[in-house]
């Protein structure tokens, strides 16, 4: 759901329309926006790396196959820049 329409649906209710928004989302115990677009591309990232997407469409990210990570092979593989054009550059 969009933050506009949540400003619009908590408002819907008679006790809380003068309520400043944030105060609105804490006494309803919902999650910000950011909050919840933080959690979906958490989730969007474990579909991702679990198989549940084609490869061809999720290329670019890679695993990394190291085993420092504790157990944990859901590892992202970091890539640095293609250029390294700051070594030419005088600060």
């Amino acid at each position: 759901m969009s933050e506009k329409k949540t400003k619009i649906a908590t408002k819907l209710i008679p006790e809380l329309k003068n309520m400043v928004y944030i105060d609105r989302l804490k006494l309803l115990k919902l999650p910000a926006l950011h909050y919840r677009q933080v959690r979906e591309d958490m989730i969007e990232m474990y579909k991702i790396l679990s198989g549940k997407y084609d490869t061809a469409v999720t290329s670019r990210v890679t695993r990394e196959h190291s085993y420092i990570t504790r157990g944990n092979d859901l590892r992202l593989e970091k890539s640095g820049p293609k250029h390294d054009l700051r070594k030419c550059f005088f600060y």
